[in-house]
C-alpha cells in the first residue's frame, strides 16, 4: 500500500521538469520555513511538515487578495489522500496535497483542474449554483489584475488610467460564465440552476482565459515557474501611450486580446486617438492606412463602448474588405466578441472622396445599415442590427441606433507594418496640411 501511494505522489510530481521539481521543492519550504534537505528523494516520499493558512498568508503577503489566498488554500486543503486521517491534519496542507494540487492546476487536464476548481468553490455538494462560481470568477479575474499590478507586469498599461475595474470584472465574470450555462435555462432562473463537475469540465476548453487567469495568479502570485511558463500572451505590451488615458480596461484587453490571432497578442500600439488628433476622419485614414491589423474603439455619447478588429490593412476601396478573422465587439456595459457567421463576407469598408458610393468606415453588414459605421463627417455613426448584424450575428453596439461619437482610438496590434499601398495617405496628408511635428506625422517617419 505505501509503494502504491508512493509511485501516485512521484506520477504527479513527475509530470514537473527536474529545474520545476526543485522550485517547487523549494516554494513548499520556504512557506513552512522547513530545513529539510530538499534536494533528498526520501524526503520528498517522506511525511512533510504542514502547511497552515497563516503560513501561506505570511508567505505571498500582499501578492494577492486575501479572498483568493484562502481559496488556494481550501483547493489544497481538500485534496484527498488516502491515509489514515491522524497523519493528515484537517487544518494545514501537506506536502503532498501541495504538490498534487500544482501539478493538476498547472499540467492537469480538463477534468483535474474542473476538480480543483469545485473545491475552491467552497461547495460541498455535488451540485452548486452559479452565484458561488460567479463569485469565484470574479475573485480569480480581481486577483490577475491585482497581481500583475503588484508585480510591476502590466507591461505599460495603467490601471489608474485604464478605469475602476469593478464593473469590468463583473462584466467579464458573467461573459465567461455565459458559456457555461445550459441554454435551456430560463433567464429569471440563471441564479439558481446548477451544474456538476461534468459541466465545469465541458466549460474549461470554451474558455481558456480560466486556465490562464490560474495559471498567472500562481506563477506570479508565488513567483514560481515563471521560466518554464507555457502561458499565451495574456496581456499585450502596451507602446505609445505616455499616460494615455484608454477607453479600455484591463479586463477587457486581456478578455479582447486572447480573441485575436496568437501571433498579434503581444504588442498593442496607439495609433489613433480622437484625443489626440482631434475629430478628423482624413487623419483618422492617414494613420490607419497599410499599418496592418488593427482594433478601433469607439464610445459614444451615452458612455457606451464597442469597436471592431480588422485583421487586414485598411485601404480606402470603394468594395469590402478583410476576412473571416474580423470581429466586432462590446465593452461597456457588456464584454462580448461576435465573430463572422459565415452569411457574407462584408468585413471591412474604407471609403473617402466619392459622391457615388458611402464615405466613412464600417464593418459588417451593408451600405447604409452596418453593424458599425463610423461616418466621415466624424462626429456620428450608427450600429444596425435588426434582430442582427448579417456579417457577426452580433447585435446593436450603441445605446441608440444612430448615435454620436465622443471618443475614439486605433491600436496597431501584432508588428507595426508600413506597406508600399499608400499613394492615397499622401493626398489626405496634403489635403489636409498636417504640421511636421503632429504625432501622426512622427508614426508614418520612425
Amino acid at each position: 500500500m505505501g509503494n502504491k501511494q508512493g509511485k501516485r505522489d512521484e506520477k504527479y510530481f513527475s509530470l514537473f521538469r527536474l529545474e520545476e521539481q526543485a522550485e517547487i521543492d523549494k516554494l513548499f519550504a520556504a512557506i513552512t520555513k522547513s530545513l529539510e534537505n530538499i534536494s533528498s528523494r526520501k524526503w520528498r516520499k517522506s511525511i512533510p511538515i504542514s502547511a497552515s493558512l497563516e503560513m501561506l498568508q505570511a508567505y505571498l503577503g500582499d501578492a494577492l487578495p486575501e479572498k483568493m489566498t484562502v481559496r488556494l488554500y481550501e483547493g489544497m486543503r481538500h485534496i484527498e489522500l488516502k491515509k489514515p486521517k491522524s497523519l493528515v491534519p484537517n487544518e494545514c496542507i501537506t506536502k503532498k496535497q501541495f504538490v498534487i494540487f500544482m501539478s493538476k492546476l498547472l499540467k492537469g487536464n480538463a477534468e483535474e483542474r474542473s476538480n480543483i476548481i469545485k473545491k475552491m468553490l467552497h461547495v460541498s455538494t455535488e451540485y452548486g449554483k452559479a452565484s458561488p462560481i460567479q463569485e469565484f470568477i470574479e475573485d480569480l479575474i480581481t486577483s490577475v489584475v491585482h497581481v500583475l499590478g503588484y508585480r510591476n507586469e502590466l507591461k505599460g498599461w495603467n490601471v489608474k488610467t485604464s478605469g475602476d475595474c469593478t464593473s469590468p470584472v463583473k462584466a467579464l465574470a458573467a461573459q465567461l460564465l455565459s458559456e457555461l450555462k445550459q441554454s435551456s435555462i430560463p433567464a429569471e432562473e440563471k441564479d439558481s440552476w446548477c451544474c456538476d463537475s461534468n459541466l465545469i469540465k465541458e466549460w474549461l476548453p470554451k474558455v481558456p482565459l480560466i486556465s490562464t487567469f490560474l495559471n498567472v495568479i500562481i506563477r506570479q502570485g508565488f513567483l514560481v515557474l515563471l521560466s518554464y511558463s507555457e502561458l499565451a500572451c495574456y496581456i499585450p505590451e502596451c507602446k505609445d501611450t505616455k499616460e494615455f488615458m484608454s477607453l479600455l480596461n484591463i479586463p477587457a484587453i486581456m478578455y479582447i486580446n486572447s480573441c485575436l490571432p496568437t501571433k498579434l497578442q503581444n504588442t498593442w500600439r496607439l495609433v489613433f486617438s480622437s484625443q489626440i488628433h482631434g475629430y478628423n476622419f482624413a487623419k483618422l485614414c492617414g494613420n490607419i492606412i497599410g499599418r496592418g491589423p488593427c482594433l478601433l474603439v469607439v464610445k459614444d455619447r451615452d458612455g457606451y463602448i464597442f469597436g471592431g478588429f480588422s485583421s487586414l490593412s485598411w485601404e480606402i476601396k470603394g468594395k469590402f474588405q478583410g476576412d473571416n478573422k474580423c470581429f466586432l465587439f462590446t465593452v461597456f456595459p457588456n464584454i462580448a466578441v461576435y465573430t463572422h457567421s459565415g452569411y457574407n463576407d462584408h468585413y471591412m469598408y474604407l471609403n473617402y472622396g466619392q459622391q457615388t458610393i458611402p464615405n466613412g468606415l464600417g464593418m459588417g453588414g451593408q451600405f447604409d445599415y452596418f453593424g458599425l459605421w463610423i461616418d466621415y463627417n466624424f462626429g456620428k455613426g450608427h450600429s444596425k442590427a435588426n434582430p442582427r448584424c448579417s456579417t457577426y450575428n452580433s447585435p446593436q453596439l450603441s445605446a441608440k441606433e444612430n448615435f454620436e461619437l465622443d471618443k475614439l482610438e486605433v491600436w496597431v496590434v501584432g508588428d507595426l507594418i508600413y506597406e508600399e499601398r499608400i499613394g492615397g495617405l499622401h493626398s489626405l496628408t496634403a489635403n489636409n496640411d498636417y504640421p511636421e511635428n503632429d504625432l501622426q506625422t512622427t508614426f508614418l517617419l520612425e
